[in-house]
């Protein structure tokens, strides 16, 4: 590739180059960090934010990230590549994002590419928190990036559910009625008490602070793409990875993921969700090889003054309905079963907040308490009504968009696909239209077992015998139940 150029290759245009990274600790920042490192060898450094913690210096958070076993494939073809990756010590949420002015003056002087991907996730965060990580955050990267000498492209890693109050989301920048400027002085003057009051006149039609300070953060990027080179990328629900460098790999359980494996366990009995909804998931390693086309298309184009705006999403993957979704994992889990299952794995949907409640009653916390009463006698610690009152939870901030559907524009996410070249089309390209959801799910299971559960995928005869054993106890319940109904109205006709 020696004759292909920067406007050409991919990989050439990022040759050379020092990328900035926020969020690089983070789900998706590991894959773009790892993606980056292998796909474009030649790249000269990456710089990432990493906030120090008070048991692990940056440091050791980044040998801690870099011993994943994502990067296993980089490590036994690369090993060098790691050398490439410089911690900056800092903080979204602080000021100037707590860079020190050493630091701040070797970004400002050698990064020409910034992906800034960093951010409080959490949905039920206070707005204080969420608008001083997310919003002030995006502000100051913002104004980093304008010193910067090399600057070619700054990306912003936004998500499609900012526009969550729209059935049909297009690829474009829409305006908000809230003045991003005036909320960050408030989150900066106002104390917890007097902003948990102001929450309720922000929100709105919005449905968690963390959407709020994401909507805001899209403005911030809106106002600066007058003088910075800027493009958003707007995910859907980001899941496991589909092949790239691995099947089905992920760090967390958040998300369908994490109720795929309770549901897996036999521990999840019930959610509230409509089954008819089509969720918008999209593996995290489609994501991150468009995130980097986008930064590429955008590092190569000469115009000032623009804003490319990406839909990351799944319109045109062929996607299964919720209930599809849980029915195709079901049978999976059944060929794969997870280790120690607590029951044999069924889940109940529903819309219905009244059916929910009772269910969860019925389901989740009587069975709990009973649990967690025979653990005490053991000696054990009784866990099961705390990790139910999590799942509730997350069923409940999560219900927005379980039960509700979109229509979310994606034609420039294709088109990028669509129109790379050969060369480029070997590390960045993907058949999207031909991906199979079934293996999908299959290679997620699996995924869930080897890389979140430490389970054996190899040898499954424990699991499975254990699942037979947890068959049979649902069978024998069962029939204990209903001959146990019958005999109740048996003496109750026997009576009168």
């Amino acid at each position: 590739m020696e004759n292909k150029t920067a406007y050409e290759y991919i990989p050439a245009f990022y040759a050379g180059r020092c990328i900035f990274i926020t969020g690089g600790t983070g789900f998706m920042g590991k894959v773009l960090i790892e993606k980056i490192l292998r796909s474009c060898p030649d790249v000269a450094n990456i710089f990432v934010l990493i906030r120090p913690k008070k048991e692990l210096s940056i440091n050791d958070r980044l040998k801690k990230m870099l011993d994943n076993k994502l990067f296993d494939l980089l490590r036994s073809t690369q090993p060098s590549a790691f050398d490439k990756i410089i911690p900056i010590s800092g903080n979204l949420a602080a000021d100037n994002l707590g860079l020190l002015p050493s630091d701040r003056e070797m970004l400002i002087e050698k990064v020409s590419i910034i992906f800034h991907n960093g951010a409080n996730v959490r949905f039920d965060g206070s707005l204080k928190d969420m608008i001083l990580n997310n919003t002030r955050g995006t502000l100051n990267t913002c104004i980093l990036a304008e010193n910067m000498k090399q600057l070619v492209v700054l990306l912003y890693v936004s998500t499609v559910f900012t526009q969550c109050d729209k059935p049909v989301v297009e690829e474009i920048l829409y305006p908000s009625e809230i003045d991003w400027k005036k909320t960050i002085k408030i989150a900066e003057s106002c104390d917890e008490h007097l902003l948990k009051i102001l929450t309720a006149k922000y929100m709105k039609n919005v449905p968690n602070t963390y959407l709020l300070s994401k909507i805001l953060a899209e403005k911030v990027i809106g106002d600066y793409s007058t003088s910075l080179p800027c493009v958003i990328a707007r995910p859907s629900i980001v899941v496991s990875t589909w092949n790239d460098p691995v099947e089905g790999w992920l760090d967390n359980f958040n998300g369908p993921i994490g109720l795929m494996v309770g549901a897996g366990k036999g521990l999840i009995r019930v959610i509230r969700t409509d089954p008819s909804v089509i969720p918008d998931n999209v593996p995290v390693d489609m994501v991150i090889k468009v995130v980097i086309v986008m930064a590429w298309k955008r590092g190569i184009k000469t115009e000032i003054n623009t804003i490319d705006i990406y839909n990351c999403t799944s319109n045109q993957i062929k996607n299964l309905t919720t209930k599809g979704s849980l029915d195709v994992s079901m049978k999976i889990t059944e060929e794969i079963p997870l280790d120690n299952i607590l029951w044999k794995p069924r889940t109940i949907l529903t819309t219905s907040s009244f059916v929910y409640y009772i269910l969860v009653l019925l389901l989740h916390v009587i069975p709990a308490t009973i649990l967690d009463g025979m653990m005490k006698l053991f000696g054990a610690r009784s866990i099961v009504l705390r990790l139910y009152r999590k799942v509730y939870v997350m069923n409940t901030v999560a219900s927005h968009f379980s039960l509700n559907k979109w229509t979310f524009h994606n034609t420039k996410w294709n088109t990028a696909v669509d129109n790379l070249s050969a060369d480029n089309w070997k590390d960045f390209g993907f058949d999207y239209k031909d991906l199979d959801v079934h293996e999908y799910y299959r290679k997620a299971v699996k995924g869930c077992k080897f890389y979140l559960l430490n389970e054996n995928v190899d040898d499954l005869t424990a699991a499975k015998r254990h699942y037979k054993r947890m068959e049979w106890l649902d069978k024998i319940i069962k029939t204990l139940f209903v001959v146990f109904t019958l005999w109740i109205l048996y003496k109750y006709i026997a009576t009168y």
